[in-house]
């Protein structure tokens, strides 16, 4: 990017005639952004990777280093057989009452039925509401860069390619989701069809979420963003570690015309694909709500629909019955012993 682009974009940040007094200021700003773009100073704090790295030495991200401790914690969480049971209960819509819609998502709605009822079981419920990514302005998934497909290792777990400082992509979000999808026992995703497919912030979700399976949970063996360490690393044997393997999951997708059921199947493919174990024909859900009918009533067609409600209670009931029957080994995962003849 020329440093003229990079001004013009720079200050789009500042268009109000409010912050004129302080362009001196924004200059001095700018000159200091520029500087860490031209030389490319993704990762300003750094600390050596330390004892049990491939390369002790290797400078690595603070941020990085603190997202993959609080997944070790999460990790340990999970493990405590004396901890409290947890749903992660997803919510797809990007639909708020404090977004150009003014109202809140069915979705929403949907989701308090199910939290209800899986608190009644005894789970500790922790709500992600994905909407939140249209309503706060400075919260971000940055979208994924496909590390994978040049090879598995570049591939970190946690991701490491956010946030870029050099670039300005902060703010990231996802070393937060981290430990939250990790330290859960059960997932939980009630979502809406957007144009046939999956909404936008959950589909930002999922692309980062490819380094929960096959990810490379250690930077310094391929120094980084290295290619060739990377490609020489997955030819010599890549073992592709699914790190949210055993916990149980349900999905449910409404819509009002079309799409909900290929979203409910790419939904639970995906969740199974990473190892998760589905809570049985309750969990797994695609509903019409107020089919062919207005927009605007579609609030009164899920008030009127009480039998999807039912249903949605009971797909939460389903994840908590197994959520219970899984930490008592009572739900196996079949074919866990089995070795997949060709791993990816």
């Amino acid at each position: 990017m020329s440093r003229e682009a990079f001004r013009e974009r720079f200050r789009a940040r500042f268009y109000d005639p409010a912050f004129r007094a302080e362009d001196a200021a924004i200059d001095r700003l700018e000159a200091i952004a520029w500087d860490a773009y031209s030389k490319g100073r993704k990762a300003p704090l750094t600390e050596k990777a330390g004892p049990g790295a491939a390369d002790p030495d290797y400078d690595v991200s603070v941020e990085w280093k603190q997202a993959r401790d609080a997944i070790a914690a999460a990790q340990r969480a999970h493990d405590d057989a004396n901890a409290a049971s947890r749903v992660l209960l997803v919510v797809g819509a990007a639909r708020n009452d404090y977004t150009c819609p003014g109202e809140m998502s069915k979705s929403w709605r949907m989701a308090s039925i199910a939290r209800a009822r899986m608190e009644a079981l005894g789970m500790e419920v922790d709500t992600l509401d994905l909407s939140v990514l249209t309503s706060d302005p400075d919260k971000h998934i940055h979208p994924c860069k496909g590390c994978v497909s040049t090879a598995m290792p570049l591939c970190h777990w946690p991701c490491s390619c956010y946030p870029n400082h050099s670039l300005g992509q902060v703010n990231d979000w996802m070393n937060a989701l981290y430990p939250r999808w990790v330290r859960a026992h059960g997932v939980l995703i009630i979502t809406p069809v957007y144009w046939y497919q999956a909404t936008s912030p959950l589909k930002l979700m999922m692309d980062r979420l490819v380094c929960a399976d096959g990810g490379n949970p250690d930077p310094s063996s391929t120094h980084g963003k290295k290619v060739p360490e990377a490609k020489a690393l997955e030819l010599r044997g890549w073992h592709y570690p699914k790190h949210l393997a055993g916990r149980v999951f349900g999905v449910v997708v409404h819509g009002d015309v079309a799409g909900i059921e290929g979203v409910r199947r790419s939904l639970s493919d995906w969740l199974g694909w990473m190892g998760l174990i589905e809570a049985g024909h309750p969990a797994r859900l695609d509903r019409f709500i107020g089919y062919y009918a207005p927009y605007a009533t579609s609030h009164r067609a899920l008030d009127a629909d009480t039998a999807v409600q039912k249903e949605v209670e009971n797909a939460g009931a389903a994840v908590a019955q197994a959520v219970h029957l899984r930490r008592r080994g009572e739900l196996p995962a079949v074919g866990d012993d089995l070795a997949p003849p060709r791993p990816k």
